[in-house]
């Protein structure tokens, strides 16, 4: 196979499953390492990708990009739907104990579920968020109580951050978070592009009796700038594919739950 052939195919494979590595790479064509680092040069060189350790990742996948909410209610709906209906699972109808929902698109797909859902005749539950759409799809829910975080709204993710934002979570002690994140990686954790919205995921984690993270594929192996929580802090990861093997044994080693939609 020719230079030029090779670099068609791993563009492909880059659109379609969003990160390539070296090892696969070579394996894949039966070339050694050192030719796949020099097509991976080459594409970076191009535009075509950023190289990472290990491999590579698209051009527009950097630590410090993110994506409006608008942006992102488009890519992987599908996925953020199972996701949603599985997280649904730890929700029974005889839940009546408080749920924190952190701002994003998965999120949001749990606020439709739970605007939905059905619970015992009579009963309640508390939803706290920090996201205005998510408080907006709740608020006529004649089955929840609804309580919406102050702070400074940030306008990519309609969601209130700051000192006020995390002072206000840290006084809470939900029965279950919801929590979205940009990366999940084993060396890394979870992370996100901005450090406000970072805080505000951390003080989540460490308020929840339970800290559930709703991630879709890809996001497993993403490394964003900011790391909000390593992987032992929390209890549950809702995906829609199984995670590769580094990571699932990072999840495992970290004693985290793993729910596939």
């Amino acid at each position: 196979m020719y230079a030029t052939e090779r670099h068609e195919a791993i563009a492909a494979a880059l659109q379609d499953a969003g990160r390539v590595s070296v090892a696969d790479l070579a394996e894949h064509f039966d070339v050694t390492t050192e030719t796949v680092r020099r097509d991976l040069g080459a594409l970076e060189a191009a535009g075509v990708l950023r190289r990472v350790h290990g491999g590579a990742v698209p051009v527009g996948r950097s630590s410090v990009v993110e994506l409006s909410v608008a942006e992102r209610e488009g890519q992987h709906g599908t996925a953020k739907s199972a996701i949603a209906r599985a997280a649904m699972r730890l929700v029974p109808p005889t839940f009546t104990g408080s749920i924190a929902l952190d701002a994003g698109t998965t999120s949001a797909a749990v606020a439709a579920e739970l605007a939905r859902w059905e619970p015992e005749a009579g009963a309640t539950i508390t939803v706290i968020t920090n996201s205005v759409p998510i408080a907006a799809v709740l608020q006529h829910s004649a089955h929840v109580e609804l309580h919406l975080l102050g702070g400074r709204v940030r306008g990519v993710t309609s969601a209130a951050v700051g000192t006020a934002t995390v002072e206000q979570i840290g006084a809470l002690r939900p029965d279950v978070a919801f929590i979205g994140t940009n990366g999940l990686s084993a060396g890394f954790g979870l992370s996100t592009p901005d450090e406000y919205e970072a805080a505000v995921k951390g003080a989540y984690v460490l308020a929840a009796r339970r800290a559930v993270v709703l991630a879709d594929a890809a996001k497993h192996g993403v490394e964003a700038l900011m790391r909000f929580a390593r992987l032992d802090e929390i209890d549950t990861l809702v995906t829609d594919e199984q995670p590769p093997a580094d990571l699932t044994g990072a999840l495992t080693d970290a004693d985290v739950e793993v729910v596939v939609a």
